[in-house]
C-alpha cells in the first residue's frame, strides 16, 4: 500500500486548503486518517474516517475541517477551513485494515503512512 499526500501550501490566517492522498495497492475495508506534526510536538490525529462513513475529529478542528473519500479515485481528502497559525504542521495520512472507529486517531493503529505535505498558516 502506498499513499501520496498533496495539497499542503502556505496561506494566511481565515483561508482554505484541501490536502489529497491518492492510495495505490490493495487495500479494503480500511481505516483512514490525517495526522499532523509540528515541529517538536508529537504526531496528533486530526481526522479518521471507516469505509462505512463513520467520521471522527479532533476537537482544536471540528467545524473547520471535513474529512472525506472518494472510493473509486481511491483519494482521501481533508477539507481545511478557518486556518490558524496553529494549524501550522506536516500533514500525513494514513491507512490500514478497518479497526474500531474509536481508534480512528490513534496513531499506532495504522501501519501505512505518506511521506507528509506541509502546511503553513500565518497570523
Amino acid at each position: 500500500v502506498n499513499l501520496v499526500e498533496s495539497g499542503g501550501d502556505s496561506v494566511q490566517s481565515g483561508g482554505s486548503l484541501r490536502l489529497s492522498c491518492t492510495i495505490t495497492g490493495p487495500i479494503s475495508d480500511y481505516s483512514m486518517a490525517w495526522f499532523r506534526q509540528a515541529p517538536g510536538k508529537g504526531r496528533e490525529g486530526v481526522a479518521g474516517i471507516n469505509d462505512n462513513e463513520y467520521t471522527m475529529y479532533a476537537d482544536s478542528v471540528k467545524g473547520r475541517f471535513a474529512i472525506s473519500q472518494d472510493n473509486a479515485k481511491r483519494t482521501l481528502f481533508l477539507q481545511m477551513n478557518s486556518l490558524k497559525p496553529e494549524d501550522t504542521a506536516m500533514y500525513y495520512c494514513a491507512a490500514d485494515l478497518r479497526f474500531l472507529s474509536s481508534s480512528l486517531l490513534r496513531a499506532d493503529k495504522y501501519q501505512n503512512w505518506g511521506q507528509g505535505t506541509q502546511v503553513t498558516v500565518s497570523s
